[in-house]
């Protein structure tokens, strides 16, 4: 791909969530949605490198694709769904005749990830639906967010749309009676989003901005609804949630090397770190707690505010840190909470300690941990700290063989590479002669 094309998918692929959005709203079918979005896609591939790309591309690209979901509604003879189909087609020619721009229904993704998660869809697939959808993250990186294969989880997809589609699940914010039942979901996806952006799973870059971006916008307008209704009430864990993200958001420029590599939390430079951010995420945990509903993203929030808190590394009070991934897990009791303690035990106790948990989790739950690359780089940190070099250089090994990142693949085979000089290093080959 030549520099222009790849400035026009850069571009659309920054615009499309919203129009993506857009387009469902009006379509009422998922699959129709993202057909047309790609031919659209076709068109700008063709048109931009040779005509520029427009001033407004998001409402190039809406037009453009409504357009495109004409042409394939007017290819549509199914019988069974041509009413359906001439009435869709009517509302698009309507707008086809109106000046439409994304920026006119600035809440549209927001009424997506509702539809997503709605209760008539299984938990996974409302995940998965809202990752792929309002997220951009493709089917093959889901599937490896999942640990799943991927024929699987483009059959969950599939079945997840047509559900939506011939259920017809409406598109929209749910009544006051039943949005509480939703939220739970609400704030899953939104958290699940953000981390695909914070670690991608996979790709060149560890950090996608613009899923951090958009998690935190959508979560700043959740709380806002919630907030403003009068048949609302603001809620604790959605204030929590956003709070946890502008915590962990706010160290993003310090995370990578001006070369794009990893730079762990403990050598990162703090004066990077965005104060206005951490001021604001610390205001909004303050608030959330106030409101006396506790839950286990306001505890995750406090875990990151101590982070933040921190002037220097050895300033971070990780006893307060296990204290609270105590109560976390008393809430939440899997496996990568109870991995995520013991590396902070390992940082209150020493490495030993740490690696005593991570033995006994493994013990417990072997069979999800095998393919998890993050608990064999936290055992083989244990590892080389306490000096068992040869075992460190296994685990290492096993976490680079999981591990679908590049940026972290470099940090890893780096770790590897210094492992294997000092094993050389204390085993000098004995020369002859």
């Amino acid at each position: 791909m030549d520099f222009l094309q790849e400035r026009v998918a850069a571009t659309f692929e920054q615009e499309s969530g919203r129009v993506l959005a857009a387009l469902v709203a009006r379509l009422r079918d998922v699959e129709l949605a993202e057909d047309s979005l790609q031919d659209a896609l076709v068109t700008a591939l063709e048109r931009w490198p040779r005509d520029g790309i427009p001033h407004n591309p998001g409402a190039w690209i809406t037009t453009t694709a409504r357009n495109c979901a004409i042409d394939r509604l007017r290819r549509d003879r199914t019988l069974e769904r041509k009413k359906a189909v001439l009435t869709t087609l009517a509302e698009l020619e309507q707008d086809d005749r109106e000046t439409t721009s994304p920026d006119d229904i600035p809440d549209e993704r927001l009424k997506l990830i509702f539809t997503c998660c709605h209760p008539a869809l299984a938990k996974d697939a409302q995940v998965a639906l809202t990752l792929q959808t309002v997220g951009g993250l493709t089917t093959p990186e889901i599937a490896s967010a999942f640990l799943i294969p991927l024929p699987t989880m483009a059959q969950r997809l599939v079945r997840a749309k047509r559900k939506i589609r011939d259920a017809g699940i409406p598109y929209e914010i749910p009544s006051t009676e039943t949005i509480a039942e939703r939220l739970d979901a609400v704030l899953s996806v939104l958290y699940l989003i953000f981390n695909a952006g914070y670690i991608a799973p996979s790709g060149d870059e560890l950090i996608r901005h613009d899923l951090c971006a958009e998690a935190i916008r959508l979560a700043r307008i959740l709380a806002g609804l919630l907030r403003d209704d009068p048949a609302l009430s603001e809620d604790a864990e959605s204030l929590g949630l956003l709070a946890l993200m502008l915590l962990h958001h706010s160290r993003r420029d310090a995370r990578v090397t001006a070369e794009g590599e990893m730079i762990l939390l403990e050598e990162q430079d703090r004066s990077l770190w965005h104060a206005a951010e951490i001021e604001k995420g610390l205001a909004i945990l303050d608030h959330a707690m106030s409101l006396r509903q506790p839950g286990i993203y306001q505890i995750q929030a406090a875990i990151a505010a101590l982070h933040a808190q921190a002037k220097r590394p050895e300033d971070t009070d990780w006893k307060q840190i296990v204290a609270l991934y105590d109560a976390l897990y008393d809430r939440l009791p899997t496996s990568i909470i109870a991995l995520n303690r013991a590396v902070a035990v390992a940082m209150a106790e020493g490495p030993q300690a740490g690696l005593t948990l991570l033995d006994a989790l493994e013990a417990q739950d072997s069979e999800s941990l095998q393919d998890y690359y993050l608990y064999h780089a936290a055992r083989a940190d244990l590892l080389r700290r306490l000096g068992s070099l040869d075992v460190a250089l296994a685990a290492y090994r096993r976490a680079l063989e999981t591990c679908e990142n590049r940026t972290e693949q470099s940090f890893l085979s780096q770790r590897l590479a210094e492992v294997e000089c000092q094993i050389e290093a204390n085993n000098p080959k004995i020369g002859s002669g």
